[in-house]
């Protein structure tokens, strides 16, 4: 079953990317799940197929078949989920460390999506079997509050706050070494690293704008406690970000392999505020969650130290 949509171009949008334009005109589908679409000959420009980088012309007539979720076939598990809200649209979670947020290719169970699909059994399906109401992601390592939609109309309206920059996101990270600024912006393109392509970096051509705004908590001996506030979230940011300035996060040993890590297990990142628009109520929400344990214990350590 196809969900069938159909677009004329208009002339202030010609000369965008197909691929571009589909984003602009479907909130809450990714850029590279239509790049997929297209290459699978569900997306035709004037009833023929087209290529992801086809400019598109005023009064083109562009049809976008997105097929319907499957069937969930991930497992719920009965995994503990730490619930800071709940209602019938959204859920959000406080994940710890060492969590990964839904299944891939040779992890399909202990996951966060296993757990909600437990807890909830109604999760939007717009993501599609492996990714069921996820909004947004927090890397494994990562802890912190994470949100998730429980139908597609609130998926669909909460990627369009993410998209407009309207979702609250703050962080609590310790970087290596001293950040003598007391605040500062970090705006740089992220895109795929040109020869590890597990890795992201900061990249002059090809790259996604990205900012990343800080400011300085306290200063210890060989590291600085930061808050940070994302403006944009590029897979990896705050890692590559931090790491391309020279202070990347302490326990980060993907983009810092070669620091001391002091025994850390993961990098030292907390999603600590997260603050949107109730996709049906319109009410602002904004919650937030303390250091987990360990990190709080290490942070004790470094200042007796």
């Amino acid at each position: 079953m196809l969900s069938v949509n159909y677009y004329e171009v208009d002339p202030a949008r010609a000369g965008t990317r197909l691929d571009v334009y589909l984003a602009g005109e479907s909130p809450g589908i990714s850029r590279s799940y239509l790049q997929r679409l297209i290459g699978e000959g569900l997306v035709k420009v004037n009833n023929a197929p087209s290529k992801p980088g086809y400019r598109v012309k005023p009064g083109d007539e562009v049809l976008l078949c997105v097929p319907y979720p499957e069937e969930l076939k991930v497992e719920p598990e009965p995994v503990p989920l730490d619930v800071y809200y709940e209602d019938a649209d959204v859920i959000v979670i406080n994940k710890p460390r060492g969590i990964v947020v839904h299944p891939a290719e040779g992890n399909y169970s202990g996951t966060l999506v296993n757990a909600l699909l437990y807890h909830c059994r109604d999760l939007s399906g717009i993501n599609g079997i492996l990714r069921p109401g996820i909004v947004h992601r927090l890397d494994k390592d990562t802890s912190g509050l994470l949100m998730a939609a429980k139908n597609d109309a609130a998926h669909l309206e909460l990627a369009r706050q993410l998209k407009d920059r309207r979702v609250v996101r703050r962080y609590i990270a310790l970087a290596h070494g001293w950040i003598h600024e007391d605040s500062g912006t970090i705006e740089a393109p992220i895109g795929r690293h040109p020869r590890d392509r597990k890795r992201m970096a900061v990249v002059a051509g090809g790259g996604k704008p990205a900012v990343t705004h800080y400011r300085v908590v306290q200063r210890f001996a060989k590291f600085t406690l930061l808050h940070i506030r994302l403006e944009t979230g590029r897979t990896h940011q705050i890692r590559v970000h931090l790491a391309y300035v020279g202070h990347p996060l302490v326990g980060d040993k993907k983009y810092a392999p070669k620091r001391n890590h002091y025994g850390l297990e993961g990098q030292f990142l907390h999603a600590a505020v997260l603050g949107f628009t109730h996709p049906r109520t319109g009410e602002y929400l904004e919650f937030e969650a303390p250091l987990p344990a360990g990190l709080a214990e290490f942070l004790r350590k470094i200042g007796d130290g």
